[in-house]
């Protein structure tokens, strides 16, 4: 099916934007089943968000700070994250139509054998100074991301005084091919000690490097990359859209995290950027996906009053957004996970996420049924652009 010429649809996605907890929200931590980050951050103080309330988020949320006078034609309701624990590269991936469910949450400790076996095969020294924690060569250590949900990744960090960037890659490819995690992070820089000085145990029996404390990253030649699980990105939504001549335009995370040769890519970090780059690009049409960054920094900063400032300044973009739209165009807000600033720690949180779809040609009001994957926003995208969404390898429109 080929896509309509000059249709628009946007997929904006605020990271962290959780709209209470997921059934199995305290497997991990048995307090963040109270995690609400929407409703957390609307009641620290009144907020003035006409858009986000003519989008529906009332519906889902109700608030004095969500109510419209002219409510929009919009479909509201909350999504499942459809993926293991609370992650923004997993988040994206499955919201673009991945299949996630062969990933999941693994402490290195418990694979140790089939890590120094493969490790041990491509011609490396393995040695396991602290249980749960590798050293190969004596130069490179793999361990569990402590900076992360517990489970969610490993690392492989080096000095660079001890091992070039690419020696450290080299390891990361080796354990990437048989970890089970979502991502398996490469990690060199500078440090005053050997690393195995910083090794401290983190949350739910994890095993790890503190970055932080080891200077790791202090350094202005710090080398880091991300080697994802494997995926067929051929069927993901951006591949898909644009082998059927759709332009693709990733702005923010979205363009640093998500896979297609074709689109456009305008990566940005600060809120007002992230926005200008999705007005322009929704001047010239196509498939945009956004993602604002920074309110999952405030989550993580426990910093609420940042995050309510975020979500005002979200909503005045669009609300710029809005009257920009013909009929046949699509805009979606979502979430990839939760990020509650008032739950004491500053991890994400598992939690159900907001997904609005304004379509502007209608007037009608919605709302859906809880949705079981974040596969779904993809899914649902693909057909506002008029593509089969079953080219997708997940997700079934809502």
């Amino acid at each position: 099916m080929s896509a309509r010429a000059g249709r628009t649809v946007i997929v904006l996605v605020v990271d962290g934007f959780g709209i209470g907890a997921m059934p199995d929200a305290g497997a991990l931590r048995p307090g963040d089943v109270h995690a609400d980050t929407c409703g957390h951050v609307l009641d620290s103080r009144p907020l003035r968000l006409p858009a986000f309330g003519a989008l529906g988020l009332g519906l889902l949320c109700p608030h004095p700070s969500l109510t419209s006078a002219a409510p929009l034609g919009v479909r509201a309701g909350r999504v499942a994250l459809g993926y293991a624990g609370a992650d923004t590269y997993a988040g994206h991936q499955t919201m673009m139509g991945a299949d996630f469910g062969r990933v999941v949450l693994a402490r290195l400790a418990d694979h140790v054998p089939q890590v120094t076996a493969a490790l041990t095969a491509a011609g490396h020294e393995v040695t396991e100074p602290r249980p749960g924690v590798l050293l190969v060569d004596g130069r490179v250590l793999v361990h569990d991301n402590l900076e992360a949900d517990p489970g969610v990744n490993w690392n492989a960090s080096g000095r660079l005084a001890d091992v070039s960037f690419d020696g450290v890659l080299s390891v990361a490819r080796t354990v990437r091919a048989i970890a089970p995690v979502a991502r398996v992070i490469a990690v060199a820089g500078h440090s005053a000690s050997p690393l195995t000085a910083y090794v401290r145990p983190g949350d739910g029996g994890t095993v790890g490097l503190d970055t932080p404390a080891s200077g790791l990253y202090r350094g202005d030649d710090l080398a880091v990359r991300h080697l994802g699980a494997p995926l067929d990105h051929t069927r993901q939504l951006p591949d898909v859209a644009a082998r059927a001549g759709v332009p693709v335009t990733l702005i923010g995370k979205a363009a640093d995290i998500l896979a297609c040769d074709a689109a456009v890519r305008r990566p940005a970090v600060a809120t007002a950027d992230v926005l200008a780059h999705t007005a322009k690009a929704a001047r010239e049409g196509g498939l945009i996906v956004t993602n604002v960054q920074e309110t999952d920094l405030a989550g993580h900063q426990q910093d609420t009053a940042r995050y309510a400032r975020l979500l005002e300044q979200i909503d005045a973009g669009l609300a710029e957004l809005i009257p920009m739209l013909s009929p046949g165009d699509r805009l979606i807000v979502t979430g990839d996970h939760g990020n509650d600033p008032t739950i004491g720690h500053a991890y994400h949180t598992r939690e159900y996420v907001p997904v609005l779809v304004h379509a502007p040609e209608s007037r009608e009001v919605e709302l859906l049924p809880d949705a079981p994957s974040l596969a779904d926003v993809g899914a649902t995208a693909a057909v506002a652009l008029g593509l089969n969404p079953d080219a997708l390898a997940a997700g079934r429109a809502l």
